[in-house]
């Protein structure tokens, strides 16, 4: 399913990112980096940032590499894996680069990275994505 291409302004408008303070920073031919800066809205119980804000960002830095929503393909996710390494505190800038790994007829892989301020591994995942067809299947 082709569709209008995606733009940094345009990911940068999606309401989800912007009530997280989560921003694309860089669309690469084969990578793409989002950028967040923990605060009290992203603390779990213990102070921490909540892991769900690490699984977003693994998944959302997915799609944004060149060949993908850039291009105009739509896409969805259909597995998440994420594996977590280290707290993130408030204060905490975490980057999110993802790499497409492979990109088929009907699915594509991409590895997420999500290293702190200091460069410190925080969390890393994988995304499969369906690439829908012109008929939305």
């Amino acid at each position: 399913m082709a569709i209008e291409p995606a733009t940094p302004e345009t990911i940068n408008r999606i309401p989800l990112l912007q009530t997280l303070g989560i921003h694309l920073q860089e669309i690469g031919a084969r990578h793409a980096v989002m950028v967040v800066t923990v605060d009290e809205r992203h603390r779990n119980y213990f102070g921490g940032a909540h892991g769900g804000l690490l699984a977003t960002l693994v998944d959302t830095a997915a799609f944004f590499p060149r060949p993908l929503l850039p291009s105009g393909v739509a896409c969805t996710t259909t597995n998440l894996q994420v594996n977590y390494t280290r707290t993130a505190a408030p204060g905490d800038t975490l980057t999110a680069r993802s790499e497409l790994l492979h990109r088929g007829r009907r699915t594509a892989s991409v590895r997420v990275e999500i290293t702190n301020q200091k460069g410190t591994l925080v969390a890393h995942g994988s995304v499969t994505l369906l690439l829908l067809a012109a008929d939305g299947t």
